[in-house]
């Protein structure tokens, strides 16, 4: 349980930090390649907005990748640290959800982030249940 909870965890907060970083620079290329999405068909102040407001979530995005790094040893003792970050992870997941009942069925690649953080937010919530402090 530790070794996969270990690897989703890092898997994870490192995927924030580079997708996200990456993304705050590569916003065009990243609404083509997962939305099929061409910014330059937009009208001007739409496509800017758009991507202004993609910019900002990927920052915010990396930024949480780099809190899950820097305090990885807290997330997985003090419980503080560990219901913000699994509230975070696991908040995203029932987005996702909320999202494939309200707007529908979205690319493959997204059903396999879901996948994913479903999985890795479970075997980190049931390891942590191992590992945190009794206060």
């Amino acid at each position: 349980m530790r070794a996969a909870a270990l690897f989703f965890f890092y898997l994870y907060a490192a995927s924030l930090v580079v997708f996200g970083g990456a993304g705050v620079f590569t916003a065009r290329l990243d609404q083509h390649l997962l939305y099929n999405l061409d910014t330059s068909g937009l009208p001007a102040p739409t496509s800017a907005s758009l991507l202004s407001q993609y910019r900002f979530f990927r920052a915010v995005e990396c930024g949480f990748g780099a809190f899950a790094l820097v305090f990885r040893e807290a997330i997985f003792r003090e419980r503080p640290f560990n219901r913000i970050f699994l509230a975070t992870m696991l908040g995203g997941v029932a987005a996702r959800a909320i999202s494939l009942a309200a707007d529908g069925r979205p690319y493959p690649v997204f059903y396999g982030f879901l996948a994913t953080e479903l999985v890795g937010g479970a075997l980190i919530f049931l390891y942590s249940r191992t590992t945190l402090r009794t206060a």
